[in-house]
């Protein structure tokens, strides 16, 4: 899996960096099938003060991609909310690819 994270307006610290891969890591132990992802951080003055640091991730997997974003007053919590919101899509992802393939009826 190969991680790629950008900051917009903002310095990625090895700290930062170190959070975010740790909870990445819980993403790829549900789904082996992840090829790539790609974090964007950035903080945007002209929003509201509790709304400005924004976090996006966007998720490539094998025939689709998954995105997800979170703003928060806090870089941590919203890289915490967005890794959140990606995990649910993809438990959601990886059920319907699982559910996809039934057991036929056989005829006696």
């Amino acid at each position: 899996m190969n991680i790629k994270i950008l900051g917009h307006h903002v310095e990625i610290t090895p700290g930062m960096r170190s959070h975010l891969e740790d909870k990445l890591k819980k993403i790829s132990g549900h789904f082996d099938q992840v090829q790539n992802m790609t974090v964007t951080l950035s903080i945007n003055n002209e929003k509201e003060k509790d709304l400005r640091n924004h976090a996006e991730i966007t998720l490539h997997l094998k025939g689709k991609d998954l995105f997800a974003e979170a703003h928060n007053g806090d870089m941590y919590h919203a890289m915490d909310l967005v890794v959140d919101k990606l995990d649910r899509q993809v438990l959601k992802h990886k059920e319907k690819v699982q559910d996809h393939h039934h057991q036929t009826l056989k005829n006696t």
